[in-house]
């Protein structure tokens, strides 16, 4: 029986290569500590016949020997051959390997940490890209995967390769962190029994991340599992954060001045804002270091309704990192009991709110009863007001999403309800097509019924909606 949790569409998609009648090459890559690793040793535990991981800060040549030595360790009269010299001859004592084998079912050889191995001047790369091409490619009975943190390196030279690997992956995997309903399944499997407001609040705080996921322990309440993991001195993430992006980018200073910049907006901001707050010029650099912290999950843009593309917003949506740069890192030694109690808390629990609805829009449509009508999502906004969630509908119908934390039911008042209906008068004086426009409120517990309200609201969501399961 598979321990995976979730990831119901990965180990599919990763089964049905086992039944294929062609060898594949499947690149896996996300950020450390999401399961890549765990994921592939599971679901291919069976047919494994070949693993090796990069050494990280590892040499050519103790890259090489640990690379024979694994081959060594997989069948021992391979340890008389001599250590190869080269990657050339290290992926021809690899082929030589995989032909001592008579099985004729699908064989799994798996690369972890594939980046580590690619050091300066070794032609890593390129050869275990012949190494596809001469001999993987023209059998059919091989599984190779690669898996790499690097995101930048997954991408740009293994994916996106221009050259001996251009068109050879036959299934990229971006590994995401969990939903909130994996999220529910994997603690409950480890027996952490909270309800789902708790089970929202730890996601808010450090995400979906397996690893991070699997230090709270069953009894603890919320405010103690985040003191033992943010807190506490030797927490697992009182110090995560630049080891975060070091692993993942290089020259991951760029990518911090951007995630800092952002940390402190709570609505998003244009490219053009981003070059004034960051202080990087507009060029290269900032387009490719964007693309890399979007394709890696820490950051989401935000196509505007007027499809604009100078207006899309800029939004900081990792959990872990907002979590970090607002409270963790001028924080040391306090604890989460205290900082709860904050005003801080109330500004950062309503954004990351509105964060993990903006994750959740499928799980949004489906509990508007709306996922089988076509519907774009956006945002929108001018001078006077912004509307971070819109779903344009195919039915000739206009959501404008309000997206509110609360500890109880949601009270609707005066102000506020005038507020929305200056939103909503300010975007139909905007609206070119004839569109029905409803108020759609999304909310922990509810919104409270009172004049206000009634007046103001034509349905609303809670946040059960955002623990559903969707395919």
């Amino acid at each position: 029986m598979s321990k995976v949790i979730g990831r119901e569409k990965q180990v599919e998609q990763l089964e049905k290569l086992l039944i294929s009648d062609k060898s594949e090459l499947v690149a896996i890559y996300g950020r450390r500590r999401i399961g890549k690793t765990f994921l592939i040793r599971e679901t291919f535990k069976k047919q494994t016949v070949f693993e090796v991981s990069g050494i990280p800060d590892g040499s050519y040549s103790e890259q090489l020997i640990n690379f024979y030595n694994e081959i060594g360790n997989r069948k021992a009269s391979f340890k008389k051959q001599s250590p190869p010299k080269n990657w050339l001859e290290a992926f021809n004592l690899l082929a030589k390997f995989i032909d001592s084998k008579s099985d004729k079912n699908k064989k799994v050889l798996f690369i972890d940490e594939f980046p580590w191995m690619h050091t300066h001047k070794s032609k890593f790369t390129q050869h275990f890209a012949h190494f596809w091409n001469s001999y993987c490619s023209k059998r059919s009975d091989l599984i190779v995967v690669v898996c790499g943190s690097a995101a930048s390196f997954m991408i740009n030279k293994v994916i996106n390769d221009k050259k001996g690997l251009h068109h050879r992956i036959t299934l990229p995997i971006r590994l995401e962190p969990f939903n909130l309903y994996e999220t529910e399944l994997f603690l409950k499997s480890k027996k952490v029994h909270l309800d789902r407001y708790a089970y929202l609040q730890l996601y808010m705080a450090i995400g979906g991340i397996p690893h991070y996921l699997e230090k709270i322990s069953s009894g603890d309440s919320v405010a103690t599992a985040i003191d033992k993991l943010c807190f506490e001195k030797g927490g697992l993430l009182s110090n995560e954060f630049n080891q975060i992006f070091a692993s993942l980018f290089e020259n991951s200073d760029y990518h911090i001045k951007i995630v800092e910049a952002l940390s402190g907006l709570q609505k998003g901001i244009t490219r053009e804002e981003l070059i004034k707050k960051s202080g990087i010029s507009s060029g290269g650099t900032l387009t490719k270091t964007i693309a890399e912290l979007i394709e890696s999950g820490f950051i989401s843009e935000y196509r505007p309704y007027s499809k604009v593309i100078k207006e899309t917003l800029y939004r900081l949506t990792d959990e872990y990192s907002i979590f970090f740069l607002k409270f963790i890192k001028h924080n040391k030694g306090s604890s989460w009991k205290t900082l709860y109690t904050s005003s801080s808390y109330v500004s950062w629990s309503g954004f990351t709110f509105e964060n993990t609805c903006l994750k959740h829009q499928t799980q949004l449509l489906t509990g508007l009863g709306i996922n089988g009508i076509h519907s774009i999502c956006s945002s929108w906004r001018n001078d006077n007001a912004q509307i971070d969630l819109l779903i344009d509908r195919s039915d000739r119908t206009i959501n404008i999403c309000e997206l509110k934390f609360s500890e109880k039911e949601f009270v609707i008042g005066k102000s506020y309800a005038a507020t929305i209906l200056k939103k909503k008068k300010e975007f139909s004086q905007q609206l070119t097509d004839r569109k029905n426009i409803f108020i759609t409120f999304v909310t922990t517990f509810g919104v409270k019924n009172n004049p206000h309200s009634s007046a103001i609201m034509d349905n609303q969501i809670t946040m059960d909606c955002l623990f559903e399961k969707v395919l």
